[in-house]
């Protein structure tokens, strides 16, 4: 094929950078902190490239020192919406043109800009405006995003490569691989840097274009995004950057007949409210419009008697805690047999005691804090509900202040009822709900799921391998990222593609080419030769 005359690059996951004492990268790191903690940006809505300054403007403020503004942010209204999307479906009639090679080139100029010159400044703009220690915030803004540009590219190559296996005499199949004919709204959650690019990119990539509505507490990060498409030679217009009012700009988007798709991450009543709005909207649309999305979570871990005591203590520590629980995939419930709580529930105690917690200049805190007050409010509501309760008891934690950072102790509640509150409703922070079972294996799998209407992420702890096996079936479609003696957080592109089903969204896996086909519109071509003269067929010579 002529769209496949050159060569792709092998995809490698990039290795993540330590950040030890005194080591290079972590002087610069904190140099780059310092430069954007000295000024407080004033951050446009981007359209076609141009800067648009609305007057109506919100604040991006660090979580850990909500005093301490980083940026003022401009608004999108009515206006500016419309213009964002006309200026999109202008845009989409050259860049869905253009060629495979000049798009995989540009997303690889991405990766390599960020690797290089972009690390620390997307790395430094994450730590200061969504609270992520230096390691998070490697592993997310770094890294990730690296490995969706690189991975997503020689995806994008192989599925060009898959073509019809068969052309008789005197014809030629083939199939292309269009953009969607309208624009994409992809709606970014404030947790991951690497997903709030990759929800508008992914598609950008496919030769789509993308309205780009950062969540109010991740508009700092996304500015600087949209400095290093730029730079990377991302047409103007492929993609469009409009903060402001979700319920504002969405009504508007979603009324639009030229929407194509949605590549959202969120809650999952907003993206339930979305959906509902599209299929009450479904005659208005040029096209059916792509619904791709990943919401909440209630993630498991579940041990076994077998089980690796030392690995499951450190698993639950470090999947419930790290970046605050404000992971989808943080372990939120976890289900112990008593024997082996009894074992750990000491050692689990002093290891969670031992977690430090604040600003993220100080390299020695494993935990930060939560993103904004609405978020604190929400789970301290929880944690005092907890204190209230006759069937749970704290054993961690507990504590929270907001006098100077949004800060939520790293909590671990004790219930003797599966089905307690923080069992079964997703909180979206450092609360970790234990449960201390006596139900034999197969009940206490068909238990956990049972409980929650997610199925995003889960995590089963055993060496006996018929238990293995036995969990692995029992919770076939509990969790859409399953592990086995690990955390269930983490997910690596290229490894282990990302999503869930049930209530957890549509299972698109983000990281893999399934995603990537959810935003090309096949089309299958037959061209013939020697086309027939008469339309009489053999069988048609005598009765």
């Amino acid at each position: 094929m002529k769209e496949l005359d050159f060569t792709i690059r092998e995809a490698v996951n990039e290795p993540i950078k330590e950040y030890r004492s005194n080591s290079p990268e972590k002087l610069s790191l904190k140099n780059k902190i310092n430069e954007l903690k000295s000024e407080v940006f004033d951050i446009p809505i981007i359209i076609n490239g141009q800067e648009i300054r609305t007057g109506e403007t919100g604040e991006c403020v660090m979580p850990h020192n909500h005093k301490h503004v980083l940026a003022k942010y401009h608004k999108a209204g009515e206006k500016e919406v419309k213009m964002a999307i006309d200026n999109l479906l202008e845009t989409w009639k050259t860049w869905s043109n253009t060629s495979l090679k000049n798009r995989i080139e540009i997303f690889q100029n991405m990766a390599d800009l960020l690797q290089g010159p972009y690390r620390d400044l997307i790395n430094a703009s994450t730590m200061l405006g969504q609270s992520k220690n230096a390691f998070q915030a490697e592993i997310d803004s770094a890294c990730e995003l690296i490995d969706f540009f690189n991975f997503n590219c020689e995806y994008l190559y192989n599925i060009h490569k898959q073509q019809p296996k068969f052309s008789p005499d005197g014809m030629k199949n083939s199939t292309e691989y269009r953009s969607l004919e309208g624009f994409v709204f992809a709606v970014t959650p404030f947790n991951f840097t690497s997903i709030a690019a990759n929800l508008s990119c992914a598609p950008a990539l496919l030769g789509n274009v993308a309205l780009f509505k950062p969540a109010s507490s991740c508009v700092y990060s996304g500015y600087f995004l949209m400095k290093l498409f730029k730079e990377a030679g991302l047409p103007d217009g492929v993609i469009n950057f409009i903060p402001g009012s979700g319920s504002k700009i969405g009504k508007q988007v979603l009324d639009h007949p030229d929407l194509a798709g949605i590549h959202f991450t969120g809650s999952t009543a907003v993206f339930q409210t979305m959906w509902s709005t599209v299929g009450n909207n479904i005659k208005k649309y040029k096209s059916y419009p792509r619904i791709v999305g990943e919401t909440g979570g209630k993630d498991f871990i579940l041990a076994h008697k077998s089980s690796n005591k030392e690995g499951l203590r450190t698993a639950m520590v470090r999947g419930a805690f790290e970046y605050q629980g404000q992971k989808c995939s943080a372990a939120s419930r976890c289900y112990l047999p008593k024997e082996i709580w009894e074992d750990i529930k000491d050692s689990y105690v002093e290891d969670v005691n031992s977690i430090e917690m604040g600003d993220v200049e100080d390299f020695t805190n494993f935990m930060n804090a939560v993103i904004d007050e609405a978020s604190f409010d929400n789970i301290a509501s929880y944690i005092e509900y907890a204190k209230k309760a006759p069937d749970a008891e704290i054993i961690t934690g507990g504590g929270y202040d907001k006098s100077k950072g949004y800060f939520v102790e790293p909590t671990t509640i004790l219930t003797t009822n599966p089905h307690f509150k923080s069992m079964e409703e997703e909180i979206f922070g450092p609360v970790l709900t234990i449960y201390v079972y006596d139900e034999s294996w197969e009940d206490v799998c068909k238990l956990v799921d049972s409980t929650s209407p997610y199925a995003l992420t889960g995590a089963i702890f055993a060496d006996d391998q018929e238990a293995i096996r036995k969990g692995k079936d029992l919770l076939k479609h509990s969790a859409g990222n399953f592990y086995i003696n690990d955390k269930p957080t983490g997910a690596v592109v290229g490894q282990q593609p990302f999503g869930g089903s049930r209530a957890s969204g549509t299972n698109d896996k983000a990281g893999a080419p399934a995603n990537l086909l959810r935003w090309t519109s096949q089309r299958t071509v037959k061209q013939t030769f020697d086309p027939p003269t008469d339309y009489k067929y053999p069988f048609m010579e005598e009765k």
